[in-house]
């Protein structure tokens, strides 16, 4: 027995000991990270995942749920045994000081103290920034074997959370690169699909509403499960004439943050560039030197400002293929942008790799070293947070300001407002406005932050808003949910609604998502061009969502429970019984109907629409389906599953047409279109049956044989459309299944093929700047956005007018088919978009119907708009008749990256065929 028990004993100890035989990246892929013309896909990453995992003590391999093609994403928890051992405890203590709620200082500095600085390190989000991912390989691979000091300190003070961020894109991009024998002819170029399965380089706009699989995976662990202090994002290209650019970023900032958000990143950025210079490595740029700010919410990095957590994103040069660091002469002059720049040199891929080491070392040193600075400032912002949630409080903005100065102005000049001094300057100089102005302001109840919002759960679309809520609930938001009935301030409000109280420690999150970006205006210098913000200045979501919701400025309370972190609501819908029943109305207003409609279409059910105004209580567009089909198991199951409220009818509506579906076709590109991409995803969800349509099927001709409808998004159809030219001859190196993706839209073989598919009763919707085919096909409309100088029209300049990425707000023709269930006016997303004026004659025979319009000057709802007056009396969506087709065109975004849910209808109600009864 003894003898067996030593054998065991022995045994284990032998396995424990080859386990601890971590396997070099050389000895798992066949080469060493970094070296030229070599990059690893998914599949050998994974394994090697695995291998470390299972021979280390340091690591812990977390399955954080499936991509969108199917395949396992990981984090790999990464600290010294010790704390490996105890992750739930170190993860509980990160989640209590990031929350903040019943925690006082005293408990707070204690568990500052007895906790570990957590860091998010990721990699391969642009899977063709193929550094990303080799370095995250790397880093993991170093942190898990070195044995020196600095490391093993590291990891005793850091918990360490690696996280790749797009496995479908490195298995994509890397097959790709490696698949030519020949090293000298690997090339990331040419790639034949996007390198997300939808939306490709959008991945990393997609951190607010978590539509994708891999954006809801990585949300959970970083707002609900970790709560890191410090997330690190990594990117590329660095900026021509530097090798990196990172943090701190130009201004602005967005107004909702906590301070210490804002100088946390000056302090890691000050540890990244140290490290760099220390040791020798050159071309690090910060600041002006770079386009990155952080204004805009939405991006792995950016969003997690708006919870407290110091987001860094650096941007890198390199490529497996060797490159260069070009010569750009303004860059060569140290500055306090670029104190150590770069010169001009051959870059190898392996200098890329070390960099990004030596800068994940930077912030985990950064963060060991103030460990519990880092801890305990993730509470004091939480704690920040909820007292401003829970008193009147006005956030410091543009606007407001502009009140202040503009007050002031009105006031007659007064003799001593400058040089002098006085009581309300009494050092002179320069002249101060006195404080009774922000008073004015900034004691005016009405500007108050809101104290919180209600989602009634008895609104056309709740369906819609609970989306929404799930968003910010996969965002670590807390919801609460009315268990009974309640009234605030003197309206009644059913249970089953929804709060969303501003008295928490993610506020900046819950005030972004509600209320209205106010951008500065930001141009080069006075009178000069505009600074393009880095993405988007305005975008609201609870605006472009389209659902009701009421902002509340007082305190209130009532029967709430609190949604449990993280739990994601699904609140079923009914179908309404009767004794008398006609059929059932499903609601145009709601977007699930339309999945609701093409379910029962499938399955061989009528369905009519109700095309007039004048049922009592049914909204125009709205489906009615006959009690005659038996439909009523296939609408209970609706009803539960989409969240829909049917109702009852015991009389059939009037003006009905029978709904028949429709052959519809996407444009998309070799390569891949992101608008496309997420139209793509969009139908997928809604259920509509499409195929995907490229420029050789529609040069070919006979459209009208295999389609109903075409849809255009941004992109596809450019202003100026060329020729064919020998250019468009199919690469050899193009795979097979790919080939009959080549090709543009051109002005010889295209267009007439579009043109002859109207002309024979098919329909265009274009969105965005495909709208252009209307200026292809001569229609009678006409660029509004343009001025007359020397004679010649031009576009207007950016010093007069200038939307880069907001949220306007539309006037809308509710009566006419396609805007049925939008309603008479719709918040949308405007970037640069194409406006148009249409001319009277055209306008009176009606050869063209404006859809929607800009009826005012001021338009604008979230953002910057710059010369938003030129916008009036400009036409944004109109319908045009070609031949026995139609032509949709809508200027602004109305499927913008999945978000504008209220303006989806535009879309849908094109893809049905209305036949008179």
């Amino acid at each position: 027995m003894r003898t067996t028990t030593l054998f065991l004993i022995l045994a284990l100890f032998a396995i424990r000991s080859f386990g601890q035989s971590i396997p070099s990246p050389k000895e798992h892929f066949g080469f060493n990270i970094g070296d030229n013309y070599r990059l690893a896909n998914y599949t050998q990453t994974e394994a090697y995942f695995k291998k470390i995992a299972a021979a280390s003590d340091r690591t812990k391999l977390v399955d954080i749920g499936k991509t969108e093609e199917g395949r396992t994403q990981y984090m790999m928890i990464v600290s010294s045994p010790e704390n490996i051992k105890n992750l739930e405890k170190y993860k509980s203590i990160s989640q209590k000081l990031a929350r903040a709620e019943n925690l006082s200082p005293a408990e707070a500095r204690k568990l500052a103290d007895e906790g570990k600085a957590v860091v998010w390190i990721d990699g391969g989000l642009h899977a063709t920034e193929t550094v990303g991912t080799h370095q995250l390989i790397e880093s993991i691979w170093q942190t898990v074997s070195r044995k020196d000091p600095e490391t093993l300190r590291l990891l005793d003070k850091v918990i360490i959370l690696f996280v790749h961020a797009n496995p479908d894109g490195q298995e994509l991009v890397s097959n790709w690169y490696m698949r030519e024998p020949d090293t000298l002819k690997r090339s990331l170029n040419q790639l034949p699909r996007l390198y997300e399965k939808y939306i490709g380089h959008d991945n990393n706009r997609d951190f607010f509403m978590n539509n994708m699989s891999e954006s809801k995976n990585i949300s959970r662990q970083l707002y609900v499960e970790w709560l890191p202090q410090i997330l690190y994002n990594h990117h590329q290209t660095g900026p021509p004439g530097s090798v990196v650019a990172g943090p701190p970023y130009r201004d602005p900032f967005n107004y909702v943050y906590d301070p210490i958000v804002v100088t946390s990143l000056d302090a890691v950025g000050a540890a990244m560039i140290n490290r760099l210079n220390a040791e020798g490595k050159p071309g690090y740029t910060q600041r002006n030197g770079s386009v990155f700010s952080t204004w805009w919410n939405g991006g792995l990095r950016t969003t997690a400002y708006f919870h407290n957590i110091v987001g860094i994103l650096t941007e890198i040069i390199g490529s497996p293929t060797p490159a260069s660091v070009p010569l750009v002469p303004e860059r060569l002059l140290p500055n306090a942008a670029t104190p150590f720049p770069v010169t001009p040199q051959k870059w190898l891929y392996k200098q890329s790799i070390d960099y990004s080491v030596s800068l994940n070392y930077a912030v985990l040193d950064h963060a060991a070293r103030n460990s519990e600075h880092l801890l305990y400032n993730i509470y004091l912002m939480g704690k920040n947070s909820i007292e401003k949630g829970s008193r009147n409080n006005w956030t410091l903005s543009p606007s407001l300001i502009d009140s202040v100065s503009s007050a002031a102005k009105k006031e007659p000049a007064r003799s001593n407002t400058a040089g002098a001094a006085n009581e309300e300057n009494p050092f002179g100089g320069r002249p101060t406005t006195p404080v009774k102005y922000y008073d004015l302001v900034f004691k005016d109840s009405t500007l108050r932050d809101a104290r919180g919002y209600i989602l009634p759960s008895d609104q056309p679309d709740f369906a819609v808003a609970v989306k929404f809520l799930n968003a910010l609930i996969e965002s670590g938001i807390k919801v609460h949910r009315a268990t009974a009935d309640f009234t605030v301030e003197g309206k009644k409000y059913p249970a089953g609604s929804y709060v969303v109280l501003t008295n928490q420690a993610f506020r900046p999150h819950v005030l972004d998502m509600f209320e209205p970006q106010d951008h500065p205006n930001d141009f080069l210098y006075p009178g000069g061009p505009p600074v393009r913000p880095y993405d988007a200045a305005g975008w609201t979501p609870a605006f472009t969502m389209g659902f009701k919701f009421d902002r509340i400025l007082n305190g209130f309370s009532g029967p709430f429970e609190a949604v449990p972190y993280g739990a994601i609501q699904a609140p079923k819908g009914s179908l309404q019984k009767a004794s008398t029943v006609a059929g059932y109305i499903l609601d145009a207003r709601s977007n699930n109907s339309f999945i609701a409609v093409n379910d029962l279409l499938q399955a061989g059910v009528v369905v009519h629409r109700v095309t007039n105004a004048t049922n009592d209580n049914i909204a125009q567009g709205s489906f009615f389906v006959p009690a005659t089909s038996k439909p009523e198991a296939r609408l209970e199951k609706a009803a539960a599953d989409f969240n829909l409220q049917i109702s009852a009818v015991a009389k059939q509506p009037t003006g009905l047409e029978k709904v028949a579906p429709l052959r519809i076709a996407l444009w998309d590109v070799y390569g891949g279109s992101m608008p496309s991409g997420w139209v793509r995803w969009l139908m997928e969800q809604y259920h509509f049956p499409f195929k995907r349509i490229f420029a050789q099927e529609i040069d070919a001709g006979g459209l009208k044989q295999k389609y109903d409808v075409i849809v255009f998004v941004g992109g596809a159809i450019p202003a100026n459309v060329s020729k064919s030219t020998t250019r468009d001859t199919i690469p050899a190196n193009i795979p097979a299944e790919f080939r009959d993706h080549y090709g543009r839209i051109t002005a010889d073989k295209s267009i007439p093929s579009l043109k002859a598919f109207l002309e024979a009763g098919g329909n265009i919707v274009t969105i965005g700047s495909s709208t252009s085919l209307a200026y292809h096909l001569k229609l009678p409309v006409r660029n509004a956005l343009v001025e007359v100088v020397d004679g010649k029209e031009r576009t207007l300049p950016g010093e007069k007018f200038y939307i880069p990425g907001s949220v306007m707000q539309i006037k809308v023709d509710a009566t006419q088919p396609a805007a049925w269930g939008v309603g008479k006016e719709a918040d949308v997303f405007f970037q640069s978009s194409p406006v148009f004026h249409v001319s009277p004659e055209a306008l009176s025979k009606g050869m063209v119907t404006p859809i929607a319009w800009f009826d005012s000057a001021k338009t604008l709802r979230s953002g910057w708009a710059w010369g938003q007056g030129y916008l009036r009396n400009g036409v944004a969506a109109f319908v045009a008749k070609v031949g026995t087709g139609k032509l949709y065109a809508f200027g602004p975004e109305i499927t913008f990256r999945g978000q504008t849910q209220k303006t989806f209808k535009f879309l849908f109600n094109e893809l049905y065929q209305g036949v008179k009864n």
